[in-house]
């Protein structure tokens, strides 16, 4: 487990650790990164785009506030959920989304509690497309499996940027200190890399169901790695 995990979330060492993560996706390239996968998912049908998406493990939501402006305006009226444990979304950020026509809301709950009642909840309706940033790594086994099922039954698409686990970003995240941040932030991004993936390792426990599936994992930048998968068989995202 993560330091920041382990803090409660008003703890000054948590709420500067938070901070600093936006630095952390600023050297790690993850906006672009993100902006180059969603893009690519959509790339054979430029008119479609989702509708109705998730991101799990959303944090403050700065993150793909970043996407969604860069995303305006061939993705308008977005409707997106932003699930966490934690309500770490300042209503600025909420207000920053309804200026590009993002309408969001907060679920605060553990996905693992999602991904357990693939039922009628109404909370569980299909998405169109479910976003992970910086987040599959900090499962395993069972619990990661059951995420993966969770986002398959539940989405046309699925794209997360996680931690590449090789030496050059081993090596990067022991240098994390010279851009400012904290010492539970820098304990806790070679923890990352520890526990990040790399090879094929996320798309092998892809629940893959017959050809319905197209699932592509790559390296991206020089410390992430992504996971893109796209139902096969439909028209787009909602197009």
């Amino acid at each position: 487990m993560e330091v920041l995990d382990g803090l409660p979330p008003d703890h000054p060492d948590a709420i500067r650790s938070r901070r600093d993560l936006r630095r952390v996706h600023h050297a790690m390239g993850t906006r672009g990164i993100v902006l180059r996968g969603l893009r690519a998912m959509t790339a054979r049908h430029p008119k479609a785009r989702p509708l109705r998406v998730l991101e799990i493990g959303a944090g403050d939501g700065s993150l793909m506030l970043g996407v969604a402006q860069a995303l305006t305006p061939s993705w308008s009226g977005v409707d997106l959920t932003l699930l966490d444990r934690q309500a770490l979304i300042d209503p600025r950020t909420i207000a920053h989304y309804s200026e590009v026509g993002w309408a969001v809301t907060q679920e605060v709950g553990d996905v693992l509690d999602w991904a357990a009642d693939l039922g009628g909840n109404a909370v569980h309706a299909p998405w169109d497309l479910i976003v992970a940033n910086l987040f599959l790594h900090h499962f395993e086994g069972a619990q990661l499996d059951s995420i993966l099922r969770f986002v398959a039954h539940k989405s046309l698409g699925f794209f997360a940027c996680e931690p590449h686990r090789n030496w050059l970003a081993l090596a990067g995240s022991h240098l994390i200190g010279a851009i400012g941040v904290n010492h539970v932030t820098r304990e806790d991004s070679v923890l990352s890399v520890h526990a990040g993936f790399n090879g094929h390792e996320l798309s092998a426990l892809w629940p893959h169901q017959g050809k319905l599936w197209n699932v592509q994992e790559y390296s991206a930048g020089l410390f992430s790695h992504c996971l893109r998968a796209e139902r096969t068989g439909l028209t787009g995202l909602n197009g």
